[in-house]
């Protein structure tokens, strides 16, 4: 019997949001999470004239929550045929030297263990589904392009990335796919939470870029899953077509002793 049973995680803002209004218009059934009650409940009765919905208030960093909460998945929800690993964020945009300890802990925690905890946790669900069952982790071109300011996100989306490519060995003849997005520019209130609520310095950020959207990430990785069975799609990098790499960095200011 097929299964179209969907878990998002971070559904409350950006991709997850526009993956869930995405893959609900289709009819798959969904269980969201997010750590902000009030947007979370208010999308799953949206959504809920559309599919089956059942919401998760957590947060990914919580080891014990998340075994919980998915240990009680109702059985309606239970058989998997994909996850959507999206909970993550960026903190702050300064040098390293100027940044706080606790943003790089919690870039850490949110975007690297937590998506580690919701993946193995429900591994065992999507190997029960077997063929056509997807895995889909968000990481970002900062993951292969350093920028300054990157350091810890970009770093911890390179380790997405690796370990993207290392579950999908692991996960050889089980049917399960792995695949890892990587989006460059996109407008989303990620950067908002990125640059502590600084609107002025938001809108500069997207000032006449035509950056990529949710929708289009949502589109992106509604393709993605619906792939036939047999194919796999490894890694799929996207840019808005008005950005592209930048030239090295060089110091000019030393001079020999």
């Amino acid at each position: 019997m097929t299964s179209n049973t969907l878990f998002i995680t971070g559904a409350t803002s950006g991709f997850g949001e526009a993956c869930a209004r995405r893959f609900a218009r289709d009819g798959w059934s969904l269980v969201i999470t997010g750590r902000r009650a009030e947007r979370l409940h208010a999308l799953r009765d949206e959504l809920a004239a559309l599919t089956e919905v059942h919401a998760l208030e957590l947060d990914v960093r919580d080891r014990s929550a998340m075994e919980s909460a998915i240990a009680s998945l109702p059985e309606s929800f239970s058989r998997l045929r994909g996850l959507i690993n999206n909970a993550g964020l960026a903190l702050g945009a300064d040098p390293a030297p100027q940044c706080a300890l606790d943003d790089w802990d919690c870039m850490v925690d949110t975007n690297i263990k937590g998506l580690l905890y919701s993946t193995r946790l429900l591994l065992p669900r999507l190997i029960a589904h077997g063929r056509g069952a997807s895995i889909v982790n968000l990481g970002s071109i900062a993951g292969s392009y350093p920028y300054p300011g990157s350091h810890v996100y970009g770093a911890t989306k390179a380790f997405v990335e690796q370990f993207s490519l290392s579950l999908r060995c692991d996960l050889v003849g089980s049917g399960v796919r792995v695949s890892n997005i990587e989006p460059g520019l996109c407008e989303s209130e990620f950067s908002l939470v990125r640059f502590g609520g600084d609107q002025a310095r938001y809108d500069a950020t997207y000032a006449g870029a035509e950056a990529i959207q949710s929708a289009d990430i949502a589109e992106t990785v509604f393709w993605v899953l619906n792939q036939p069975a047999h194919i796999n799609i490894n890694r799929l990098e996207l840019m808005p077509v008005s950005q592209t790499w930048a030239g090295f960095s060089i110091d000019r200011s030393a001079r020999p002793a």
